[in-house]
């Protein structure tokens, strides 16, 4: 059980955290500070806790035996637009990285100094570099150099949910799909091969291919891929012979990194082009039923969704530690320049783990 016993004490400590973590800046590559504080903020409270390095941190609580659970956290947010320091009401705080992830981890936090009479042990797992993607991520090198952290039974990856517990998560494959032509004058462009005109016709082709529904363990993710940046031109008066634009892709649980590769190959096949691909994170496997998954679930009467985006899931299972998505910030104000959580939705969150914690 946590020590507060009434949600309104409660929900002041998450809120007052919320805000303080908000306000402490730690976007990607800059944790440090963040890093140092909650080492400082646990320590000082008597907490076991250990500075992992490379902006990680370690803490252990709950029961000193029964099944072990990893609640994970990112210390980093994604780059200020003039929301921090952030700011309070009655309903919710306000801030950069209040959604994602600054909430849960005042959840995480206020967990490790409240939880009493826990039947499970519980790490709680604070890591940098998250929002820059797999290969720079600080915890797949974490989970290499801890043994005790691999050898969890279970992870709840505390991303935003909305305190929906959602499962698995898509890969994600970045790449730079470049259209040739040759450059010539304007004045005389039939004299030239124009690559923007390559380039409108590819991206409309991908952009007129369906979404992919696709089940796996009983959820539907859908596959997408996007053009999200295009660059291009040499000068007014110049025909261009090189279009360069970046492409994502989207893929569900159950298609491998390689197969992934070779589908947006596929759906980049215009003739005139060239893809190159440059980073792919594999997609994680869906844990809802994984007996602790359903301890979760029946705890706080959660809902069960897919997770349509990539989360550290995905590093969990490579590492070999069955994980699900669950925490209080709502993914619609992840990133945003309003971003906030809901009070409400932070004492949800932390009773949730309570009863699951404590659950025989």
């Amino acid at each position: 059980m946590l020590t507060t016993p009434d949600d309104a004490t409660l929900a002041e400590r998450l809120a007052a955290r919320t805000l303080e973590l908000v306000d402490v800046a730690s976007e990607s590559r800059d944790e440090v500070g963040l890093a140092a504080h909650v080492l400082s903020v646990l320590g000082q409270a008597g907490v076991a806790v250990r500075d992992a390095g490379d902006t990680c941190v370690v803490a252990e609580c709950g029961a000193a035996e029964g099944p072990l659970v990893i609640l994970a956290g990112h210390l980093d947010t994604v780059p200020a637009q003039d929301n921090r320091p952030g700011r309070r009401d009655a309903e919710a705080v306000h801030g950069l990285g209040a959604s994602d992830m600054k909430a849960a981890l005042a959840v995480m936090i206020e967990t490790a100094l409240l939880l009493r009479d826990a039947s499970k042990r519980v790490t709680l797992c604070f890591f940098g570099r998250e929002e820059l993607g797999i290969a720079d991520s600080a915890l797949t090198p974490l989970l290499a150099r801890d043994a005790a952290l691999r050898a969890a039974d279970f992870a709840l990856v505390m991303e935003p949910t909305d305190n929906v517990m959602q499962g698995g998560c898509l890969g994600n494959v970045n790449a730079t799909w470049t259209f040739h032509g040759r450059s010539g004058h304007s004045g005389r462009p039939w004299l030239a091969d124009n690559a923007i005109s390559h380039a409108a016709h590819g991206i409309a082709a991908l952009h007129a291919v369906p979404v992919e529904r696709v089940r796996f363990d009983g959820l539907e993710f859908a596959e997408v891929a996007t053009v999200t940046k295009i660059a291009g031109g040499i000068a007014e008066n110049v025909v261009p012979d090189e279009v360069r634009c970046h492409v994502n892709y989207r893929y569900a649980p159950g298609r491998s990194a390689a197969a992934a590769e070779e589908r947006i190959r596929e759906l980049c096949a215009h003739p005139q082009s060239s893809l190159e691909i440059f980073s792919n994170a594999p997609s994680g496997a869906v844990a809802v039923t994984h007996p602790l998954a359903q301890e979760l679930i029946a705890a706080g009467g959660l809902a069960v969704a897919p997770k349509q985006a990539w989360t550290p899931v995905a590093e969990f299972a490579l590492a070999g530690v069955p994980a699900v998505n669950f925490g209080p910030g709502d993914p619609a104000y992840a990133h945003r320049r309003d971003e906030l959580v809901r009070v409400d939705a932070l004492v949800r969150s932390a009773r949730t783990l309570e009863a699951f914690l404590c659950s025989s």
